[in-house]
């Protein structure tokens, strides 16, 4: 790998993902490991590989990611957001196209908090009138 690299944040719940892309082959590393043994499911995966597919650039660049907090799908999620956010800084002509399928967009939608008197965030305790 080279040592010029794109970089992109990508943020998902809890999960944050740091993206660099480099100009290679088409490897993806997540935490030091191959993707597809970081997140085994093929849906995750699938979502991983989106932008590069949109943008035709699956075997041009290799993509190395350092992904923390929240569970795998958020995590996957994460990924996706940082991966399309770095290759705005590859090509900006791009933003049209990633813009477009909803990947530069931060998904906002977090857990709510539980409050107190309540059971749970909205579940409230069983109501006995007698």
């Amino acid at each position: 790998m080279s040592e010029k690299f794109d970089y992109g944040t990508g943020r998902r719940k809890t999960a944050t993902a740091r993206t660099r892309l480099y100009a290679g082959s088409g490897n993806i590393i997540v935490n030091g490991r191959a993707f597809e043994e970081y997140f085994p499911r093929k849906t995750l995966q699938m979502i991983i590989r989106q932008p590069l597919v949109l943008t035709k650039m699956v075997d041009k660049i290799d993509v190395r990611v350092n992904v923390s907090g929240g569970g795998v799908a958020g995590q996957a999620e994460a990924v996706r957001h940082g991966i399309s956010r770095a290759l705005l800084e590859v090509d900006p002509e791009l933003r049209g196209i990633l813009k477009k399928a909803g990947f530069l967009t931060r998904d906002a939608r977090m857990k709510e908090r539980k409050k107190y008197g309540l059971r749970a965030a909205r579940a409230r305790f069983q109501y006995s009138k007698r």
